[in-house]
C-alpha cells in the first residue's frame, strides 16, 4: 500500500496556515476543525508544519499564553515529508523513528495533503481486517476429505 491509496480512501481535506498568522488563530482553526495539524504555506509552497505539539511547547514558553506569538517562531521550519508512491511501511519507519505523527504529501512541490499516525493505524487494521476475513473465506470453503482412509488390506 502507497500513501496515495490512503489519501483516496481519505480524502482530500487540506487545512493550512501561514508563517505571519498569530498562534491564537492556529490554535483556534486547529479546535475549531478538531484537527491536530496545519501545513504553514507561504507563496504555495511548503514551510512548516504545526501540530498540537507545537502550540503547547510555545504556549508553555510564553507563561501559558498564546499572546503575541506566530505561527513562524512555533512551526517546525523543517518537517518531515512523503510522497504519493511512499509505501506505508517506509511510513510507519519514519512515523516511528523521528516520533512524528503528521507528514506532509508532497508530489511535485504541490501539497497533495496530510498522513496522520491515526491514518496509518487505519490503513494496517483495515488491511489486517481484509486478510482476516480473506482467510476465514478460504478456511470455511475448505474442501471436504473422504470421511474414513480406505482400509489396508492384510496378507
Amino acid at each position: 500500500m502507497r500513501v496515495r491509496d490512503i489519501l483516496r480512501l481519505k480524502g482530500n481535506a487540506l487545512y493550512t496556515i501561514t508563517p505571519e498568522d498569530s498562534l491564537a488563530d492556529a490554535a483556534q482553526a486547529m479546535a475549531d476543525r478538531d484537527i491536530g495539524s496545519l501545513v504553514v504555506m507561504s507563496h504555495e509552497r511548503v514551510v512548516g508544519m504545526l501540530t498540537f505539539r507545537e502550540v503547547i511547547q510555545a504556549t508553555v514558553k510564553n507563561g501559558g499564553s498564546l499572546a503575541g506569538l506566530s505561527v513562524y517562531r512555533s512551526m517546525d521550519p523543517g518537517p518531515l515529508i512523503c510522497t504519493l508512491e511512499t509505501e506505508l511501511d517506509e511510513v510507519r519507519r519514519m512515523m516511528l523513528e523521528h516520533h512524528t505523527r503528521y507528514l506532509p504529501v508532497i508530489d511535485n512541490r504541490q501539497l497533495m495533503g496530510v498522513i496522520s499516525f491515526y491514518d496509518v493505524a487505519k490503513a494496517v487494521v483495515d488491511a489486517q481486517d481484509f486478510e482476516n476475513q480473506m482467510l476465514k473465506a478460504y478456511i470455511r470453503d475448505w474442501p471436504e476429505e473422504d470421511a474414513a482412509p480406505a482400509a489396508t488390506e492384510r496378507a
